[in-house]
């Protein structure tokens, strides 16, 4: 069977998608994988992947995406792909539309989180569930969602016929990459002392893109009102030049403080987790995400916004806690407490670990998606 994967960057395609990839592979399909040019694209090709690179922008932009749907067009025809499997929003629409085009007998749909969501003013809420809910229904064929809300509500509101939507969920290596017990020492006690913690220390992690709508401004202000000097902030990520809202590298500047450690871009993330003891995402909007499950399995307490897909995560006063959007006041209030509750705290850390390794199993999430390719 021929499966095309479509995303509109390749650190989605290698990071995201890998171990789907991979084992879209080691199950004897051919896959061929479609996204923007970019770094990642060597490394995709240097595993042995066929690598179509075509620009897709991930705005509206209507002269480009046109040339994005005609160019995947061009290639669907030409390669004649028995399913193309579409993720992230502006990518997922033009690509379902170049697959229907080139007649794809399955196309298939992840929702890695609706674009609409609660916290949208009514008109926007509307119009962009309108647009996933008719391109649902005209350009697709299955519809998987990461988080059990999307799936609800899809299948409530007849996206599709039920047994044609699956909630897949998400998940990460729970059993070599993320675990504690694979975890090098030398290599913690390096980062310790490349971040200068101490023993006594409690440490608060931040991982992500910085950017508002991650809530990366509300987390520093809340942090700037916890006077404690024992805690530790570590803010892991940056501002990519590529991303919208520019004014946040300036902004970053404003919050100096020797608690606050901005790391930068990272690869050692298990490491940095195991050094956390409470992951902190207090993001305004997400899909199902990847990095509180990363944390949970590391043995982390999280804290996070109430939102879709953080909420899903979080059982509230279980393995964490969930606030209020948009509170800094709250947000500072809970971290300072959580880190001064020890028993709490290690409660916390344990049962993270222990709904991480039973419920977000990167093995079982690609199982189910393999195993509706085999039907199609």
């Amino acid at each position: 069977m021929k499966i095309v994967q479509v995303s509109a960057i390749d650190s989605t395609m290698y990071g995201l998608l890998g171990e789907l990839n991979k084992q879209t592979v080691e199950q004897g399909h051919e896959l061929i994988c479609v996204c923007s040019d970019g770094p990642r694209v060597p490394k995709l090709k240097a595993l042995g992947y066929q690598v179509e690179t075509i620009n897709i922008d991930r705005s509206i932009k209507p002269l480009s995406n046109m040339k994005s749907i005609y160019q995947m067009y061009k290639l669907f025809k030409k390669e004649k792909p028995d399913i193309v499997h579409v993720h992230t929003p502006i990518a997922a629409l033009l690509g379902r539309i170049a697959a229907k085009i080139a007649k794809v007998p399955n196309i298939i749909y992840t929702a890695h989180g609706f674009y609409f969501h609660e916290n949208m003013s009514r008109l926007k809420y509307k119009l962009f569930y309108n647009i996933e809910k008719y391109a649902a229904r005209f350009f697709t064929d299955y519809l998987f969602t990461q988080s059990e809300e999307d799936g609800q509500l899809a299948i409530a509101d007849n996206f599709l016929p039920k047994e044609r939507i699956t909630i897949i969920s998400n998940g990460v290596d729970v059993n070599k990459k993320f675990n504690p017990l694979y975890i090098d020492n030398k290599k913690l006690e390096d980062l310790k002392s490349e971040f200068d913690i101490q023993p006594n220390d409690k440490v608060i992690t931040f991982i992500g893109r910085l950017v508002e709508e991650k809530g990366i401004f509300d987390l520093l202000e809340a942090f700037d009102q916890i006077n404690s000097t024992n805690i530790k902030l570590l803010v892991v990520g940056e501002a990519s030049s590529s991303e919208r809202d520019q004014y946040t590298k300036t902004k970053l500047s404003e919050f100096k403080n020797k608690n606050v450690i901005f790391t930068g871009y990272r690869k050692d993330i298990p490491e940095i987790l195991t050094l956390t003891d409470i992951y902190c995402l207090p993001s305004y909007r997400e899909g199902m995400p990847r990095s509180i499950i990363e944390a949970m399995a590391m043995e982390c307490a999280i804290v996070a916004t109430n939102i879709r897909g953080s909420r899903e995560e979080v059982d509230h006063g279980k393995n964490g806690y969930l606030v209020n959007l948009k509170d800094p006041l709250e947000l500072s209030e809970v971290l300072f407490n959580l880190t001064n509750k020890e028993e709490i705290l290690e409660h916390f850390k344990l049962e993270a670990r222990k709904k991480a390794k039973n419920l977000y199993d990167e093995n079982k999430v690609v199982n189910v998606q393999l195993k509706i390719f085999d039907k199609c």
